[in-house]
This record gives C-alpha cells, structure tokens and sequence, in this order.
C-alpha cells in the first residue's frame, strides 16, 4: 500500500488567463493544456453546460486541433529539480476536453474527442521522455456523461494511451465538491475503465462512501484510492482514513493500492489541505502496520 498526494491548493483563475504559473499554482485542471491547442479560440468563446448543467464560457474549435507544441515540459522540469521522489504529471483527457468545448468544425464530438486525443498522446509521451514517473489522464466527464463515455470516449481514452509504455493513471470522480454539493453513492461509468489500457484507475470513496465491491470490476488495475473528504474542512484523524482505506481491502490486494485524496485540494485552505494530507499519510501507516508491511 502506497500513498500519493495530488497537487497543492490551487488558485482559481479565469479560463482564458496565460498559463504561467506552476502546476501547484495553475488555474484549472483542464485550461490549461485545452486553451495551448491549435484549432480552439479563445477569444471568441462558445458555450456548454458544466456537469451541473450551468453554461460556461469555453474554447470554440473553429479548425483542426493540434498540438503545437509540449505545454507541461517546464513544470516537469521545475518538480524534478526538487525532488528526488517519483513524480507525477496529469493532463487533461480527451473525452472531457471534448465536453468543454463547443465543437463547431468537426462533424461530430467523437471526431473531435479522438483528435484531442492525439494530442494528449503527443503530450503523455514528451512527459515521459523528459522524465516523468507516472502521467495521469483527468476523465470526470466519463463519470457526468456515460452514455457518450461509453460510445466514443474509451476509444478516445485508449487512442491517447496507444503506444505509451510508461505507467499511466486515468483519474475519474464526482466534481470538485465546493462546485457540485450533491454525490451520488455510486459510479455510473467505472468498471468500463477495465477496458483501457491505464495501469492504475483513480477514484473518490471518501465523500460519496462509495460502496467499494464496485472495485472488484477492475481487476488487474492498481487503485488509486480517494480516501480524504475534501467537501469537509474537519481534519481526518489517521483512524478514520485507515477506516476508509480498509473498506477496499476486501476487493483489492493491498500492494494494489495506493492512497490519496478523493480529487483536487484548490478549493482547500493550505493549512487544511497540509494537515488533511498529514492523516492521509497517518492512516497508511496504521494499515501497513496492521497488516505487517513496511511500505
């Protein structure tokens, strides 16, 4: 069992802003690396409704998109000068970054799904080259949209991970909780996710208390388990994490899981979000030692 911690608290800044902050500073989990496309304008945006169901302002694609060239080398370059720990990189996945856009060149939001995903190919295999760890592909749409994950976006997902040899994670969850206050306790597009070719799948349990026998339906899969609450400000103790992170064990062989919190911390005040991950750490350390392992 291992534990892995998501980037620090984030500012939230408007879409259409320069991307030059760090990623512990950057302004979306998606903007990001969606706005640095060719074939999006960003000027003149579109519409599309959030996943609940609120218009949002969003790249128009007016033409073919592309990527020009790699968007989140420097950041690599900036974490890896400061540590000497694995490090880890996410980008956007091609099925949402098709969900928060509004399409008016390509035939249809599969055609523009699947060239998206060429880009984040591009992208996932510059990351390695220039030493990241692992690469993590953020797909939440899958979850708010499944009838449409279920039609086009695993195809898209898998043609962004076709050929890449490095450990992959796809990341799929429920909303930022200070945006979308209602969970539901089950995941409608999961066990899907046995079909892509990721090596490790991510997901929330804390806030939904989710039901964890659904696990048994991503076999083969290393599970990135949500196990911090960030919809409540109330530090976990290191008992109530072990608490959730046992909760999977009946499904999952502990070396299979790795802890972390249930999505983003941008919303969370540093000084929760530090001491939030301090538990995090605690309860791992309660449950290896319940179970007689060092690591």
């Amino acid at each position: 069992m291992r534990r892995c911690s998501r980037s620090a608290p984030r500012r939230k800044r408007d879409w259409t802003s320069s991307p030059t902050e760090r990623s512990g500073a950057s302004e979306s989990y998606s903007n990001r690396f969606a706005t640095a496309l060719e074939g999006v304008d960003i000027d003149h945006p579109g519409t599309a409704l959030d996943r609940s169901g609120h218009p949002n302002p969003v790249p128009r694609i007016v033409g073919k998109i592309r990527r020009q060239h790699a968007v989140e080398i420097g950041d690599l370059k900036f974490l890896r000068a400061h540590t000497k720990k694995p490090v880890k990189m996410t980008v956007p996945g091609p099925f949402t970054m098709s969900q928060q856009a509004q399409n008016e060149y390509y035939k249809s939001e599969e055609a523009a799904a699947m060239d998206y995903a060429v880009a984040v190919n591009e992208e996932i295999r510059d990351l390695f080259a220039a030493g990241a760890d692992i690469v993590q592909i953020d797909e939440p749409y899958m979850q708010a949209r499944p009838e449409k994950a279920r039609r086009f976006g695993l195809k898209a997902l898998n043609r962004a991970l076709d050929g890449i040899e490095g450990t992959t994670a796809v990341h799929i969850c429920f909303g930022y909780a200070a945006v979308i206050h209602v969970r539901p306790s089950g995941y409608s597009f999961l066990g899907e996710l046995a079909g892509c070719s990721c090596r490790q799948v991510s997901i929330e349990t804390a806030q939904s208390d989710l039901d964890c026998s659904v696990l048994k339906t991503l076999s083969g899969k290393t599970i990135i388990l949500g196990v911090i609450d960030l919809n409540d400000m109330t530090i976990e103790t290191p008992e109530k994490v072990a608490a959730r992170i046992r909760r999977a064990l009946p499904f999952v062989a502990p070396e299979n899981v790795i802890v972390a919190p249930d999505c983003g911390m941008k919303y969370l005040p540093r000084e929760v979000a530090f001491e939030k991950l301090k538990a995090m750490v605690g309860g791992a350390k309660l449950v290896r030692a319940e179970l007689g392992r060092t690591q």
